[in-house]
């Protein structure tokens, strides 16, 4: 199963599950379809919008271990 860290790339992180893109938008994170999303880490981009990295870490990775029942 696929992981999420806080040290990956926005775009990767789609990448693995497009559903993460609602779990992300839903946080305020509109960056998803941005071009900083191509290079930007997903604790850069918590910072940015004031979210906890590890929370937000915690909800990508709880969604996909979901995914894979």
């Amino acid at each position: 199963m696929a992981k999420v860290t806080k040290d990956m790339i926005i775009a990767d992180i789609v990448e693995i599950n497009i559903g993460c893109v609602p779990i992300l938008m839903a946080e305020g994170m509109h960056c998803v379809g941005c071009p900083a999303a191509q290079g930007e880490s997903l604790e850069e981009a918590c910072m940015v919008h004031g979210i906890d990295a590890d929370e937000m870490t915690k909800k990508l990775n709880d969604f996909l271990e979901n995914q894979e029942d």
